[in-house]
């Protein structure tokens, strides 16, 4: 999940939204060996996010070119940039429910698309068995497409939500340090 989401961060431009980035990590998650992917509407609408306007956003940044939909019943879509060494498809298809229940509202505590897109990336970079993670504050704002004046305050409404138990960024390195709460690990 880890090198999807950093992959991601360094294939899409820094100005593409928190929605349209989990849009994006659906779609390579699930993609088939033809860089095509169907999106059910059942699985859009659990992404709670504006799917016309992320489609859009991948579109225009020449990630993604959607063949139908959006519609009633999803989209179908071809995935425009090359992935390289992508996991085993069984794999991919874990992952991608796996970042689905991870970034659900009723685990983040939060609807907003930057704030799960955050839980989810936290997760992802951090020790399964403790929970805990260490990693450069500007690879997760430019992972998360989080303006730098907006990250400490998504980490505080991640605390106060009950995802995260602190949080510190180092003052000399920069460094990101987490704790998720012990019900997220």
């Amino acid at each position: 999940m880890a090198e999807i989401l950093s992959y991601l961060a360094v294939a899409l431009p820094a100005d593409i939204s928190a929605g349209a980035r989990l849009l994006a990590l659906q779609c390579a998650l699930r993609m088939n060996a033809y860089m095509r992917v169907e999106l059910p509407a059942g699985l859009l609408r659990g992404l709670r996010i504006s799917v016309v306007e992320a489609c859009h956003e991948l579109a225009q940044a020449g990630w993604l070119s959607v063949v139908d939909g959006p519609g009633p019943a999803g989209i179908a879509a071809e995935i425009r940039d090359v992935l390289t060494q992508s996991p085993a498809r069984p794999d991919r298809r874990r992952a991608a429910d796996w970042a689905m229940r991870r970034g659900c509202p009723a685990r983040t505590g939060a609807t907003e698309p930057q704030l799960r897109l955050l839980g989810v990336y936290l997760s992802a970079h951090g020790e399964p068995s403790s929970g805990e993670g260490l990693i450069e504050s500007d690879r997760v704002v430019r992972g998360c497409g989080i303006r730098e004046q907006e990250f400490q305050g998504a980490l505080s409404r991640l605390t106060a939500s009950g995802f995260l138990n602190g949080w510190r960024i180092c003052l000399e390195s920069e460094d990101l340090y987490w704790t998720l709460a012990p019900g997220q690990r």
